[in-house]
């Protein structure tokens, strides 16, 4: 039996959000492959720093795992967005300060998950649905540089990377700026299994 463990934040803890409706962990256990569960591990407010204490709390048959996280780290330096800069160098290199200390925590959090030796797999950060159009394109700019991370970080350990900004697309697929609903989740959900179904079908071992 394949056990999968969800970690990270709301992306897939995000029953508070869907109005009653089925969350992303139960969507993946419905629509998983023969030979597979799911359990959800992640947290609503979760960052790459709370992740490894989820790592502790693995289930013992626990086979792999995906991991959303960094959005709550973005959403931590959100003030910077506003803050008055004398330049476009002076804005640039706070925003350079902010990806290089995310950029530790993010790799510190992938070196603890690869110490448990199991498939493992990472999400982007997907982009928000701010109703203001200047903090919307300004966050979006943003968050180029967490992603940029995560994707270098996929890179180098040569995981599968479930680059969400793909996924959640449409104004249905938020509950609110920044959480994904019930028809968000299920979009996650389906992404999440065909990644699953992909490596099997490519007869993976060690990665999804």
């Amino acid at each position: 039996m394949n056990h999968l463990v969800l970690l990270g934040d709301s992306i897939f803890d995000n029953a508070a959000y869907t109005s009653g409706a089925p969350d992303v962990v139960h969507q993946v256990r419905q629509r998983l492959p023969p030979g597979w569960r799911a359990t959800l591990g992640a947290v609503d407010g979760g960052t790459t720093e709370s992740v490894g204490e989820q790592l502790r709390s693995l289930p013992p048959d626990a086979t792999h795992l995906i991991v959303s996280a960094g959005g709550n780290d973005a959403l931590g330096h959100i003030d910077f967005l506003g803050a008055p800069v004398g330049s476009a160098a002076e804005a640039l290199l706070g925003l350079a300060d902010i990806a290089a200390e995310f950029e530790r925590n993010y790799h510190a959090m992938i070196t603890e998950m690869l110490a448990y030796g199991l498939p493992t797999a990472l999400c982007t950060i997907y982009y928000p649905r701010f109703p203001d159009a200047t903090l919307q394109r300004v966050t979006v700019t943003a968050l180029a540089v967490f992603n940029d991370c995560i994707i270098r970080a996929a890179l180098m350990h040569g995981l599968p990377l479930l680059d969400l900004r793909f996924v959640c697309t449409e104004e249905g697929d938020y509950a609110d700026p920044i959480e994904p609903s019930s028809r968000g989740e299920e979009k996650i959900a389906s992404a999440v299994v065909e990644m699953i179904e992909r490596g099997s079908d490519s007869g993976w071992t060690a990665t999804f």
